[in-house]
């Protein structure tokens, strides 16, 4: 007996047009490469404007340079993902280690007399914040939540993590949060050049460091050697993000690498493993992708109606904190170019590439920013909820004509919170909506 056709195509080993599982595999396994290769290319073009804006004299050239090339790849389209999780999570880790390295006995016992008027300035900052977020829910189209998490100095990373939690709109959160990362590592090197050559005794300019390679291309660590202290420097990233994640501390793949480099760094017992010369251009130049790449043109149209709030809002933060950096100086006598830079609002990593570059105080820098990113992220949850006790999602019930009039449905949400809400829901109907009950199932 003849085989039916239906056997014979089982039987049949070669594929035919309808069998998809044979393409389909191939297709999922092309992209990775290519995109692995993709991100090689781009690493290695923002390395490569780095290296031309130092001939150039930019300062902090590599942070500025990839941050512009990654600004300008999302904007246009030809990036529409985030840099791949583990470069960033291996540019974190590194540059919380080169952040420990620096806080040695000598510079925190220095640091320590100006303790008290630091840890003031870092309370008006985060007050600060709070009240311009306050100013633009209560007159821009914006809730509250919203407007407290984009407007928080620092913790960008875990400030977005937490926003839907919050009942905050995330797209919006992470877009200000990011446009001040963003405006703060473009203008901080500007602003410490232009300090530094203003200065009588200035230091050597700002490409002096982190530009270039001092012992040589394979010179990566401090110490004398090379083959141990990047075996220290391995150690102290991986054992740190591991800390990080087992004591849950915000961005633990920065802070906890920063804690332990630190204990090793007091102890005095192991090499010098601090990021220097190419890689520590490279970290930088990885740090400034991220940055650039968050941009995207999806993010700027939802946002285009915000965007003279959110922009006047950031701007009017970054003066706060230049005003209260200006004051802490004149009070306490500490060069201007150090207050600013530890006071500055955020982009811990590019701040400290730009203390790094123009030579300021980086212990102080280094304590101010960690302190107030940790003091951020614990008690920003708190401040949300303390300015919205009546932020209340209503019952599913809740019809859309109803949230669009204001009038709470349920009696649980008071008139002014509403109109916030309303307001936010025209601007993010796909979140807000679904928070305040208004979209049908």
């Amino acid at each position: 007996m003849a085989p039916t056709p239906a056997l014979r195509q089982e039987r049949s080993p070669v594929p035919t047009a309808d069998a998809a599982p044979a393409p389909g595999i191939a297709e999922t396994r092309r992209p990775r490469p290519a995109l692995a290769g993709r991100w090689a290319l781009i690493v290695v073009g923002a390395y490569a404007a780095g290296l031309v804006a130092s001939v150039l004299g930019v300062p902090a050239p590599y942070l500025l340079s990839s941050l512009l090339v990654g600004a300008a790849l999302a904007v246009s389209g030809v990036v529409r993902d985030r840099l791949p999780g583990p470069a960033n999570r291996t540019s974190q880790t590194l540059v919380g280690a080169l952040m420990g390295s620096y806080l040695t006995w000598s510079a925190l016992r220095s640091a320590a007399p100006v303790a008290l008027p630091l840890t003031a300035v870092t309370g008006a900052t985060i007050a600060l914040s709070v009240a311009v977020a306050w100013y633009m829910a209560r007159r821009g189209r914006i809730s509250r939540p919203s407007a407290v998490l984009g407007t928080m100095p620092g913790g960008s990373a875990a400030i977005v993590t937490c926003a839907d939690e919050l009942k905050a709109d995330v797209r919006l959160v992470a877009f200000s949060q990011y446009l001040r990362v963003g405006l703060v590592a473009t203008t901080a090197p500007l602003a410490a050049h232009w300090m530094t050559s203003a200065s009588p005794a200035g230091a050597p300019g700002p490409s002096a460091a982190g530009n270039g390679a001092p012992g040589g291309l394979l010179h990566l660590v401090t110490g004398a050697q090379q083959a141990t202290g990047i075996l220290t420097l391995a150690a102290i990233c991986i054992a740190g993000a591991a800390v990080g994640r087992r004591l849950r501390l915000p961005t633990p793949a920065l802070i906890g690498p920063m804690l332990v480099a630190l204990a090793a760094t007091l102890s005095g017992v192991l090499p010098g493993f601090a990021p220097t010369g190419v890689l520590q251009n490279l970290v930088f130049a990885l740090v400034g992708l991220d940055v650039g790449v968050r941009f995207t043109r999806e993010t700027l149209i939802h946002v285009r109606r915000l965007l003279p709030s959110v922009v006047t809002a950031t701007a009017a933060v970054c003066l706060g904190c230049a005003g209260l950096a200006w004051l802490f100086s004149r009070t306490t006598g500490t060069p201007f170019i150090d207050a600013y830079l530890a006071t500055t609002p955020g982009g811990i990593n590019a701040v400290l590439a730009t203390a790094v570059s123009s030579h300021a105080d980086i212990a102080v820098v280094s304590t101010v920013q960690s302190l107030r990113l940790l003091a951020v992220v614990l008690i920003t949850p708190l401040i949300v909820r303390r300015l919205t006790p009546s932020f209340t999602p209503p019952e599913p019930s809740t019809g859309l004509s109803t949230v669009r009039r204001g009038v709470p449905g349920t009696g649980r949400c008071a008139p002014k919170a509403g109109a916030a809400l309303v307001h936010a829901g025209r601007t993010a109907p796909a979140t807000e909506y679904r928070r305040v009950g208004a979209v049908r199932s």
